[in-house]
């Protein structure tokens, strides 16, 4: 497998794993599976021109895109069965971690790389307790003949979904723990990222796109430029995906930049709503 740290701003990261061998069909979970059959029903869904099928299609990928990246991230890298830990431990199975060093200093790869396989694993347990706690809530709508049970069946979604962030960061964690990762930094993604370096940020690189946030040197970079900035567009994401080569990963990306430009914007409007407040009392 191959784990991509692409920064998306001078604060955050995604995380993307690629996984270089498909699972025969004899060899697949059920999960896998029933993830499979799944995503092709939602294709077909897609095709419809009109209909309830059509309808439901627009507003779950309206809920989906707003599901937070770090999540789809985590769930890009597969839980951790017996067999693949057999497969690590023995060395049969490799696993690369891809990073632009411009960025992200090789010692702190791997450190980066584990906080964002950590860092959100109470939140998606939570969650997934009041996934299960509101599925037999939403049961009886499955009395209305019309249509199916969407809620029901959207939490049950919700509920897979934390699971899978929750078995990809703990997979993360096996791998960060035992040192199974072979550092790879990129000097294809450092041609591309080091044009984006802000003016303040360029000259103490390793302060950029650094989840942990721990060191002195960070401190000092967030005095510097005390606001969250953007790295990636729409067009850089496109140019990222053909130089790597993996098409998808650029629905990956689409959605994390949106999402991290919504949050910046979305911060500017409050502190600006901020100052005007205090400067009227």
């Amino acid at each position: 497998m191959r784990f991509f740290l692409l920064p998306i701003s001078t604060r955050r990261t995604l995380l993307y794993c690629q996984k270089l061998q498909v699972l025969p069909t004899n060899k697949q979970t059920l999960v896998d599976r029933a993830t499979i059959r799944a995503a092709k029903l939602w294709a077909g869904w897609e095709k419809k021109e009109k209909g309830w099928q059509k309808r439901v299609v627009v507003y779950g990928n309206y809920l989906l895109r707003r599901i937070p990246y770090e999540e789809w991230g985590l769930k890009s890298v597969p839980p951790l069965s017996t067999r693949r830990r057999e497969e690590e431990i023995l060395g049969k199975d490799k696993n690369h971690l891809i990073y632009p060093e411009t960025l992200i200093p090789t010692t702190k790869a791997v450190s980066v790389l584990r906080t964002l396989g950590t860092e959100r694993g109470s939140l998606h347990k939570s969650r997934l307790i009041w996934c299960f706690v509101g599925m037999p809530i939403s049961a009886p709508f499955a009395l209305v003949p019309i249509i199916p049970n969407l809620p029901f069946f959207y939490l049950v979604y919700r509920a897979w979904s934390h699971w899978r962030a929750l078995a990809g960061g703990k997979h993360v964690q096996f791998l960060c723990e035992n040192n199974f990762l072979s550092l790879s930094p990129s000097p294809m993604l450092d041609s591309m990222y080091s044009p984006l370096l802000p003016g303040p940020l360029a000259s103490n690189k390793e302060s950029v796109a650094d989840t942990t946030r721990t060191d002195s040197s960070t401190t000092e970079s967030i005095k510097t430029s005390d606001e969250d900035t953007m790295l990636l567009s729409q067009e850089h994401a496109r140019q990222l995906v053909k130089v790597l080569e993996i098409p998808e990963l650029e629905v990956e990306l689409e959605r994390a930049i949106w999402q991290v430009e919504t949050a910046i914007q979305k911060a500017k409007e409050e502190k600006t709503k901020s100052r005007e407040t205090n400067k009227f009392k």
